[in-house]
């Protein structure tokens, strides 16, 4: 049976989102992406170059990705809605990940100024993917507001902490009606099949390839990691158990 994503009103094969930072060498990016399969793109906006676009790192990226551009830079809601709008408005489409942040040390994402921030642009049309510090309250004020998803982190960006809030993402999986997309602190595969098994709608790396020595092996990898934690989690994992249960019967001994 097909196991696709819709977000948006757009079909979504493939759960492993990637950005597009970080990379010593940008013209990798194409073969990259290759190799993760992945269908969508985050990308920062302040980071294209308005009057070069056809050299910026952006021209790297197919034309059949779904670009979720981010707000990168933006410490208020009102300069991440005029970062959502300037994005719209270069045709980079209704997608938008929201990404309010005060914090220069640990870049933890102010979850009131996004909140307000997705309020918004929800009003304006956008399809909008707050990234926020996991929060169960804060999380249904965002599904109230009408986010498409919400983007709670694993750990801080750029990290590759794993899944440092993981009891907390674990609940909001459990009593959001909403997809929950893992961001931020994913470092190994193993964090990502661990996100997927918990029951994460999809995850969302950047640094954790573009860092590697061998960026288009770990996005393989990852891909990898990301479709076996699906695969486990529609399947169902077997219950643990504190005290030992045996494989086979314990009787008919040899004697």
């Amino acid at each position: 049976m097909k196991d696709t994503l819709i977000l948006g009103g757009v079909e979504i094969e493939t759960r492993l989102f990637t950005g597009s930072g970080k990379y010593h060498d940008e013209a990798i990016i194409p073969e990259v992406l290759a190799a993760a399969g992945c269908d969508v793109v985050t990308v920062a906006l302040r980071r294209v170059d308005l009057k070069k676009k056809e050299t910026s790192f952006i021209s790297h990226i197919p034309q059949n990705k779904q670009l979720m551009p981010n707000t990168s830079g933006a410490r208020t809601a009102e300069e991440a809605v005029r970062i959502a709008r300037l994005a719209q408005a270069m045709g980079y489409g209704n997608w938008i990940k929201i990404e309010v942040i005060r914090d220069s040390k640990y870049l933890l994402p102010d979850n009131l100024e996004t909140l307000r921030a997705t309020e918004l642009l929800v009003e304006e049309g956008f399809a909008v993917f707050p990234y926020m510090s996991p929060d169960l309250a804060m999380g249904r004020r965002m599904v109230d507001a009408g986010a498409t998803a919400v983007m709670p982190l694993g750990a801080p960006i750029g990290s590759n902490g794993g899944l440092r809030t993981e009891e907390l993402i674990r609940i909001m999986i459990e009593l959001l009606d909403i997809p929950i997309i893992v961001d931020a602190g994913i470092g190994r595969p193993s964090h990502a099949a661990a996100a997927m098994e918990m029951g994460a709608a999809a995850v969302l790396l950047n640094t954790a390839i573009a860092a590697s020595p061998d960026p288009v092996a770990m996005a393989r990898a990852f891909a990898d990691a990301v479709s076996a934690g699906r695969r486990a989690y529609v399947a169902g994992l077997a219950q643990e158990h504190h005290e030992a249960t045996a494989s086979s019967p314990l009787t008919g001994f040899l004697h």
